[in-house]
């Protein structure tokens, strides 16, 4: 059965083509050009979102945002012309898997969303279970099994890609794990595009860790290279 894609995006142009080259790759596309269209199409099963930011009846991210709430499940991709770093931190921090500005390479875009489609069909992108479920490095512990990390004993609510991030370092905690092995591992083997996403999600996470500019921070950046966990002693 073919995955199932729905467009949201008020630029007729560029829904369009993008539609038609979605279907010529064999998926069912949908498209919608309000919010208020796409929830009634976001009704069925849907694999996953196309989803503009500047939309006429509301902003895409907080839809982007609801979604994670109710249907967390669901891939979403914002499209965008908002390129300054907060904006890419903001979509993010709403749920999205990918952020890709406008003007795009079609190609790019088609390969990011194959790229997608791989890791729902595969589940790839998880955190593998190993024989342990859970690590501790310091103050911090991730229960793999239940999802859960706590930091100094209090627990702390993080997104998915956040939590597979934090995983990986702390399960290499004290070593530095290379840009393109992170990108791997919670993203895709197959990733296409700048891994500035994952400086994204570093800066996030240190957020969500209760981290400021003016503490030190447990994810030491190698400049380069990669990122490496240094446990704090609580």
């Amino acid at each position: 059965m073919s995955s199932r894609i729905v467009i949201i995006e008020d630029d007729d142009r560029i829904a369009i083509n993008l539609a038609r080259s979605l279907v010529a790759q064999n998926y069912v596309v949908e498209r919608a050009g309000t919010i208020a269209e796409g929830r009634v199409l976001l009704a069925r099963e849907t694999d996953l979102l196309l989803l503009d930011v500047g939309l006429p009846d509301g902003d895409g991210v907080e839809l982007c945002r609801e979604l994670q709430s109710t249907r967390p499940a669901l891939a979403v991709i914002l499209l965008t012309a908002r390129a300054e770093e907060i904006d890419v931190v903001v979509g993010f921090d709403a749920g999205a898997v990918d952020y890709v500005t406008k003007p795009f390479r079609l190609a790019e875009l088609l390969a990011r969303i194959r790229s997608r489609m791989r890791h729902l069909d595969t589940g790839t992108g998880t955190v593998p279970v190993l024989a342990s479920t859970t690590l501790t490095a310091g103050d911090v512990s991730v229960d793999r099994a239940a999802h859960r990390v706590w930091v100094d004993g209090d627990e702390v609510e993080l997104r998915s890609k956040e939590f597979d991030l934090l995983s990986e370092l702390i399960a290499s905690a004290g070593t530095v794990v290379r840009r393109e092995e992170l990108m791997s591992r919670v993203w895709d083997e197959h990733w296409w595009g700048s891994t500035k996403t994952l400086d994204v999600h570093v800066g996030a996470l240190r957020r969500r860790l209760g981290e400021t500019s003016s503490t030190p921070s447990r994810i030491v950046a190698l400049r380069g290279i990669g990122y490496r966990f240094e446990p704090r002693v609580s």
